[in-house]
């Protein structure tokens, strides 16, 4: 999807179509969670500090962002994809391999079948999507992203190799700032510089990675789409533009974190054992205490008696906390059953 959030906040508010908006606080200490287009011709990117993102645009309009609203729209976009093929793996919220050779409306063109979800997106939620064809997982995100937005590229097995030649090694997917640094270093600036090397070399200096690297600089990825991957956590956090320093402020805001988790939990129908508190200070000190239970995370009770319980563990007296975050894992499928089980061997053990 192009801009996902910042496209919404532009779609359900007119006033702020074509003007530069930011979704996030514009704090001290708030960063950017995404960024229209109008804003990015300004260099102002997700995962930015706020204060930064208003220097580059003085202009920029602060949204908070919705959650409920974003996990709506995206619950839509995912089941128009499962209307042309089985095998759909979430990237993201926003973002999705769709493997095409089980085309199940026999439109026989990935081509095809992709300006078809597009047009559908389109007049089903008024959002823009841009999509990348190609014959494996690799290609296909880097060609979504050559025309954004809304955008379609094709990378077809005999242009493969001059596409990935010309491509900077900070472009491909699966290489971050860090590794691209490194492999400047190494005198890698390219995919042509990334293909000269022999995999040993690569090894030596990635670890692991290097298999992968040597491979996608010559258009191998056979990694498989997979439609069973299933998220290994759901969890929420909250920087704070100033210091939480009382005990009722550290729990009022706990609670706030724990709503939001729990109609997270809810809206992806999941529920999980274990719980994980997470506490920055504002020296940037770090600390995380979890703790799984025999039961599962069903309501917001049973989370906020294992968060409470979490919370109490620790020494939170005389500090200064700047992020409260939680998260729920060992994730299952919520059921009505197994619920209803867990109620009757309650009953039972009284």
């Amino acid at each position: 999807m192009d801009a996902f959030f910042a496209s919404i906040e532009q779609l359900d508010n007119p006033e702020l179509r074509g003007k530069p908006v930011a979704v996030g606080g514009s704090g001290e200490r708030s960063v950017v969670a995404a960024a229209s287009y109008e804003a990015r011709k300004f260099g102002v990117r997700s995962a930015m500090p706020s204060l930064t993102a208003r220097r580059l645009c003085p202009g920029l309009i602060f949204v908070r962002r919705r959650l409920e609203r974003y996990n709506e729209l995206s619950e839509q976009i995912f089941r128009i994809y499962s209307e042309y093929t089985d095998l759909v793996e979430p990237l993201s919220i926003d973002e999705a391999f769709l493997d095409v050779s089980r085309d199940r409306k026999n439109i026989g063109s990935a081509t095809i079948i992709a300006q078809e979800i597009k047009k559908e997106i389109r007049e089903k939620t008024g959002l823009t999507a841009s999509a990348g064809v190609s014959f494996n997982k690799f290609l296909a995100k880097m060609a979504s992203d050559i025309k954004k937005p809304d955008g379609l590229y094709l990378i077809t097995p005999q242009e493969a190799g001059k596409f990935i030649e010309r491509l900077p090694v900070e472009k491909f997917f699966g290489i971050g700032k860090v590794t691209a640094e490194k492999m400047h270093k190494l005198g890698i600036h390219n995919g042509a510089d990334l293909k000269k090397p022999d995999l040993p070399f690569l090894v030596r200096n990635f670890g692991k990675a290097g298999k992968f690297y040597y491979d996608i600089a010559r258009g191998i990825d056979e990694r498989p789409v997979l439609a069973e991957s299933e998220r290994k956590s759901i969890g929420t956090e909250i920087t704070y533009e100033k210091d939480l320093t009382t005990q009722f402020g550290i729990i009022t805001e706990l609670y706030k974190v724990e709503k939001e988790l729990m109609q997270r939990i809810e809206n992806a129908g999941k529920t999980g054992r274990t719980v994980t508190l997470k506490i920055k200070f504002s020296d940037f000190r770090q600390i995380t205490r979890a703790k799984t239970f025999p039961y599962y995370i069903r309501d917001f009770n049973s989370l906020h008696r294992a968060v409470t319980g979490l919370r109490k563990s620790l020494r939170l007296e005389n500090v200064r906390i700047r992020l409260l975050g939680v998260t729920v894992s060992n994730l299952e499928p919520d059921s009505s059953e197994e619920q209803q089980l867990l109620l009757f061997g309650e009953e039972d053990s009284c």
